[in-house]
């Protein structure tokens, strides 16, 4: 079974702000609602997945993050990869990340090679709109956060 590990970094203004990433490429170009994610990756195998979340992180927006970190109850998303996931409080600029990229064949069969980022936004949100936005399954990461720093 696939594994990924991420981080949900998390932030504290008037209320509680999420950080969130939205993924590059041709297929998610027009997909907003329920398609943000907390930065995460595949698991190398033997690598410590706290080790796969940080470096991930960096990958995929140009931010080193050290914790301290906040350990939540792992998913397991619609296609059955598992994602552990740890929070992190801290602030970053989602207007200065920098992603890793991949390329693709486009058109298909065409022997054209076309690079993308990984990640090509990034936004801070507060629960309600991140509930709105993230992969329905990682919901229960915000969940699971807010009911542990006690905030309603």
């Amino acid at each position: 079974m696939k594994q990924s590990a991420g981080l949900l970094l998390y932030r504290m203004r008037n209320d509680i702000e999420f950080f969130l990433v939205h993924p590059g490429g041709p297929f998610f170009s027009n997909k907003n609602e329920g398609w943000w994610t907390i930065p995460k990756g595949e698991i190398i195998p033997g690598e410590n997945p706290l080790h796969t979340a940080i470096r991930e992180f960096k990958e995929e927006t140009g931010f080193s993050i050290s914790g301290p970190f906040i350990e939540l109850q792992t998913i397991t998303q619609k296609g059955g990869k598992n994602v552990l996931c740890w929070a992190c409080a801290g602030d970053v600029d989602e207007n200065k990340i920098i992603s890793n990229t991949f390329e693709i064949e486009l058109p298909y069969r065409s022997g054209k090679l076309v690079t993308f980022p990984e990640v090509d936004k990034a936004g801070w949100f507060k629960a309600n709109d991140a509930v709105r936005l993230i992969n329905e399954k990682q919901n229960a990461f915000i969940y699971e956060l807010k009911k542990l720093l006690d905030i309603h």
